[in-house]
């Protein structure tokens, strides 16, 4: 895709608000099209499904909320990546922390701008992703450039597997659950809930738990 194409986009944002302010604005871009709106993760993925199944026309960039009931952002960016890899999604959120950017980039985020950015830069996030390139918000840079620079603690201090088992506990399994789901030894399993929780100075599961939700890991209980 140029730069001079339309690019086609899906809004996924559980606040209609949110959803009429992004098409007022779409709407008055002549390179975007706003081709459609979700209003949650799992809404997103039906409808692509859907149009994908129909054959009808097929966003190029999906601009996604994070913090969403039924399934949240990082989950559908996820899920859009698997089922079609040759969408861009790019995260428009109100949340800035450093694992939630990691987190959303590692699902297959191509951009990641903060609400308050102006709209020349959504839009610049948008033709970016489009174009197979990768957008920062400027506040989200620096912050990722500082947290590389600075020696690890906290969640950053936790390998790939004890990051997974985090949120395997967030979501309430136990030490013989985690073992099956990850086809490893319960003993093993229990190490790696001991490690994690002596790395993040956590004294029981539902600190950890707790701690998985407020960095955006895991959604809250509905």
């Amino acid at each position: 895709m140029i730069a001079t194409d339309v690019v086609r986009v899906l809004v996924v944002d559980d606040h209609a608000i949110v959803r009429r302010g992004l098409r007022a604005y779409l709407d008055a871009e002549p390179t975007l099209e706003m081709l459609g709106e979700a209003v949650d993760g799992q809404d997103a993925v039906a409808r692509l499904t859907q149009w994908h199944v129909t054959g009808s026309r097929m966003p190029d960039v999906v601009l996604m909320d994070l913090q969403m009931p039924r399934m949240d952002g990082v989950e559908a960016t996820r899920a859009i990546a698997r089922s079609h890899p040759e969408l861009k999604v790019v995260v428009l959120t109100s949340f800035g922390e450093a694992e939630r950017v990691h987190a959303a980039l590692t699902a297959g985020a191509a951009g990641y701008v903060l609400k308050d950015a102006d709209t020349d830069e959504v839009a610049t996030a948008i033709h970016a992703a489009a174009t197979g390139e990768v957008h920062l918000d400027s506040a989200v840079a620096r912050l990722l450039a500082r947290r590389m620079a600075a020696p690890k603690t906290g969640l950053t201090s936790l390998t790939s597997r004890e990051r997974e088992i985090l949120v395997l506990v967030a979501q309430g399994l136990c030490n013989r659950e985690i073992a099956e789901r990850l086809v490893i030894s319960e003993r093993t399993a229990r190490t790696h809930v001991s490690n994690l929780l002596g790395k993040l100075q956590l004294s029981s599961r539902t600190q950890a738990a707790l701690l998985a939700i407020r960095e955006g890991l895991v959604s809250p209980p509905t």
